[in-house]
């Protein structure tokens, strides 16, 4: 049986959502550079590309995959829409190697984008209105919404509820953002991004274009005490914990790799980056979101009969500070091995990119080590968690 194998990964850099360098870039322009450009860095002709798989979140339905194929001239390869919340690119990553392991695709492209400045406004029809009525703007629910768990603010439901589950204190989620943030500035002053990202010519409204190379979220100035200044998103709520700064930022960006089978990259002459080993995906009680990170990691270290110890560097999303610290303590994880190079609290989180996005950096950064097992996990909206293995 064919190893699915990674070839090429990029991401854009990541820019914050209504006020930052893509806040007039739509989502089909994201996708559209992505997919040439991963494509350019495999090594692949674009007329061997079998599929395009790409995750899209409250984008409306466009199929954003097949819209970047044809617009890239691959009008013969099909596209692929994947939703699974925050966890939607690892999902499209572990639906492309499943394809390849089992032999029906030969080079899949995999990934996600997500423009929350770009996308569109929804109404729903309240049922039985006659005449009819619409709420508008509307969002659809990621779960049957109960009082312990709003399915539209994330904020009590991931990151408050993980917190009081777990016992984490406002301080320890404070340090964890700022130690993101540190951790963010250092990577990026050490030129650690400049493999992984992809620099955009971006038009401006006064007609002048700029290079857009590098992440706009990570704050410099960020102090333990500033943070621990910050008012709580939710005041109402005694002992409420989570503020803006413990949280992860609000993203445009785009990711993606190319996996193809390990002995077609070898026929082929194509640099193997990386071999996928495994992945998978979990459902918890929506009040449980946060802890959704957690069991997948519990599942996939049994699926794979690996240890903690065997994995050389993580990935756990900061959708809110206290998933990672949860997770952590739930298996006894070092926190220095945890999000070296910062993640959703200072990157930011642009949602249906950012399992991609970490896919990209555990590679690049592996690599730099010499090698090793990386793991990348997530919980996702609605109560559910993705994780994905993988061994350079």
């Amino acid at each position: 049986m064919a190893k699915p194998v990674i070839v090429s990964a990029v991401r854009t850099a990541i820019g914050r959502s209504f006020k930052g360098a893509l806040v007039n870039v739509s989502s089909e322009t994201l996708a559209i550079n992505i997919l040439t450009e991963v494509v350019r860095r495999s090594g692949v002709d674009p007329s061997e590309v079998d599929d395009v798989i790409l995750a899209e979140l409250n984008y409306g339905g466009g199929d954003l995959a097949r819209h970047a194929a044809v617009a890239s001239g691959m009008e013969s390869v099909p596209g692929q829409a994947v939703n699974r919340h925050c966890a939607g690119s690892l999902t499209s990553i572990a639906n492309a190697a499943a394809h390849i392991g089992a032999g029906a695709e030969r080079v899949i492209v995999a990934g996600g984008v997500q423009s929350l400045s770009t996308s569109p406004l929804m109404k729903w029809r309240v049922p039985g209105s006659d005449p009819m009525e619409f709420k508008e703007p509307w969002m659809p629910p990621s779960h049957p919404e109960t009082p312990d768990a709003p399915a539209r603010d994330m904020s009590i439901t991931v990151g408050w509820n993980t917190a009081k589950k777990v016992g984490i204190s406002r301080q320890a989620m404070d340090e964890w953002a700022l130690r993101s943030h540190q951790r963010a500035v250092a990577a990026a002053d050490a030129g650690k991004f400049a493999e992984e990202i992809l620099p955009l010519k971006i038009t401006q409204a006064d007609g002048s274009v700029i290079d857009f190379a590098a992440d706009e979220h990570p704050r410099r100035d960020t102090t333990l005490e500033r943070l621990a200044s910050l008012p709580v998103l939710h005041p109402e709520i005694e002992g409420f914990s989570v503020t803006a700064g413990n949280s992860s930022g609000i993203n445009d960006a785009a990711a993606a790799v190319t996996v193809t089978a390990d002995d077609y990259a070898a026929a082929n002459g194509l640099e193997v980056m990386a071999t996928v080993r495994a992945w998978a995906n979990v459902g918890v009680t929506p009040a449980d979101n946060g802890i959704a990170a957690a069991n997948v990691i519990g599942k996939i270290l049994d699926r794979t009969g690996l240890s903690v110890g065997d994995v050389a560097l993580w990935e756990i999303n900061e959708a809110f500070a206290s998933v990672p610290i949860a997770a952590c303590r739930a298996h006894g994880i070092d926190e220095e091995l945890v999000n070296f190079s910062g993640s959703g609290c200072s990157l930011g989180h642009p949602i249906s990119a950012s399992g991609a996005r970490q896919v990209a950096t555990l590679i690049y950064e592996l690599r730099r080590r010499g090698g090793g097992i990386g793991v990348s996990a997530m919980c996702a909206g609605g109560g559910m968690g993705g994780a994905l293995v993988i061994e350079v």
